[in-house]
């Protein structure tokens, strides 16, 4: 503990110590209310009640005085341990300290009782200590920017990311919800539900592409978090690329797709192979392209290149430079969903390194309050743990296997796992080759359900069950025949040795 405070004590010596330094410089003394920030310990002294008006606003750090911010953090002691809060209960809790003296003594607290006609303002006078507290960290987050602006050691990137990190965790300490009467609340959600009118499709949230999903869910639905799970070479990736080139280009949804896992050149050739259908080794450069197939690519590809698809593949992203980018993407590109691929490969606290079970737990966490903050879904994939792989019977994955962490099924609104019975051997009837089971196994909102799917290895992506088209457009084989013409002239043996001709 002493350790601690000591730590404490020197962090806030050292922002004082800048802003004097600046204060000098500019001929002006650092933002601050010392009247007021006595008037609050004098309200606290005499209306020990009050400190419950002020503890979710105000911290000691709030306090520019150096007795008064102690005094503060006398009072924020005893309210925590439930013990009573008056002149001399808090004159024993600064002697327990060795604060006492530095605090001016008995003399000074019984000088700030006299304050009585704080009280009534208490709420109003918090908010101006929060505002100069706010001034004086802007003016040290500027001058520690400045500071390090001249040291060429340090990478621009990292510059960037500690400045913009500075100032979105103040922007956070000073965000309050208010409590909200329930007509408030009705009231919003009335205009909501009539603005939905208006909609076509019948959805309240944002359109994932996917028919049978969207029926069930009625579209991603705003602040909730989304897990998608499987084991390895189910098509995680591919089910979310498609999804996220369906809400791109069909619906011209703005989304941010952080790939972890693979770069995004990858991410790209995976979405031409789906857009063009040509094969997956001409567009990953194995073989030549012809003429008619390089046409062909620049046409099926028109509607993607204008697509408001965002993909940022920084590798090892750690949660908060995600959320930094997030709120930047959101504020500056309008995004409606974002996708993560995968949560397990993001970087937790660092304080809680070598725990993994702890930071995938915090991982979880704070992209349930980022998706909450920015008021747009949050899709993040998810490994599964091997128990599916030694499960007998038809191996359908559980709850039970997310990996590393239960806080992934508690802080999701949504599980689903991607189940294909083919992948295991399961299923050796041919005309259910590809068949996928999108298993809804949590749904807070909604109802919990399977949605079946299939899975088009040779255009690596999903498409609903009803979808009997096997490419989307006219394609063209190697022979220069048509998918239209061998559907219309052949039996379904030779459509499918016609996908097998491409892929």
């Amino acid at each position: 503990m002493a350790n601690n405070t000591g730590k404490k004590k020197s962090s806030t010596a050292s922002k004082n110590t800048n802003l004097e330094i600046i204060g000098l410089e500019s001929g002006k003394k650092p933002p601050q209310a010392t009247e007021i920030e006595e008037a609050v310990l004098g309200a606290l002294l005499l209306e020990p009640n009050a400190i419950t008006e002020v503890m979710d606003v105000l911290t000691p750090e709030c306090f520019y005085n150096e007795a008064n911010r102690k005094i503060f953090q006398a009072i924020c002691t005893l309210a925590s341990s439930h013990r009573p809060i008056d002149i001399f209960t808090v004159t024993e809790e600064l002697k327990k300290v060795n604060d006492l003296e530095i605090c001016g003594g008995p003399y000074y607290l019984s000088q700030l009782s006299m304050r009585i006609g704080a009280a009534a303002h208490l709420d109003y006078h918090a908010k101006i200590l929060v505002q100069k507290y706010i001034q004086r960290e802007l003016i040290n987050i500027s001058y520690q920017v400045q500071k390090n602006s001249f040291d060429d050691s340090m990478p621009v990137d990292d510059l960037l990311d500690n400045t913009q990190q500075s100032i979105f965790n103040l922007a956070d300490r000073n965000m309050r919800r208010e409590t909200r009467s329930v007509r408030e609340v009705i009231t919003d959600t009335i205009e909501n539900i009539m603005a939905n009118q208006n909609r076509t499709d019948g959805l309240s949230g944002v359109p994932s592409g996917y028919t049978g999903i969207d029926t069930v869910t009625l579209g991603w639905q705003a602040s909730d978090l989304i897990i998608i799970a499987a084991r390895p070479s189910m098509g995680k990736t591919a089910f979310v690329l498609t999804m996220a080139r369906n809400m791109t280009v069909d619906h011209k949804v703005p989304v941010a797709f952080f790939s972890i896992e693979m770069s995004s050149e990858q991410l790209v050739k995976r979405l031409m192979i789906s857009e063009t259908g040509l094969a997956p080794e001409k567009i990953k450069g194995g073989r030549k392209l012809q003429e008619y197939e390089l046409a062909q690519m620049q046409t099926r590809l028109a509607a993607l290149t204008e697509a408001p698809l965002y993909i940022d593949d920084t590798p090892s992203l750690g949660i908060n430079e995600f959320r930094s980018k997030a709120r930047r993407l959101v504020a500056s590109a309008g995004i409606k969903l974002i996708i993560i691929d995968y949560l397990q490969l993001m970087s937790g606290p660092s304080e809680l390194r070598g725990m993994r079970e702890q930071e995938v737990a915090a991982i979880s966490r704070s992209l349930k309050a980022t998706a909450k903050e920015l008021n747009v879904p949050i899709i993040a994939l998810s490994q599964l743990s091997r128990a599916v792989e030694t499960r007998g019977g038809n191996k359908r994955p559980q709850l039970s296997d997310l990996r590393e962490s239960g806080a992934i099924e508690q802080d999701a609104d949504i599980v689903m796992f991607i189940h294909r019975p083919d992948y295991y051997g399961l299923d050796e009837d041919p005309s259910q080759a590809g068949l996928a089971e999108i298993i809804i196994a949590k749904h807070r909102n909604g109802e919990v359900k399977d949605v079946q799917m299939r899975f088009r290895k040779s255009e690596v992506k999903f498409v609903d069950i009803t979808d009997s088209s096997l490419i989307s457009g006219p394609e063209l084989s190697q022979d220069g025949a048509t998918r239209e013409s061998i559907l219309n002239n052949g039996s379904l043996d030779n459509v499918y040795d016609f996908e097998n001709s491409i892929s």
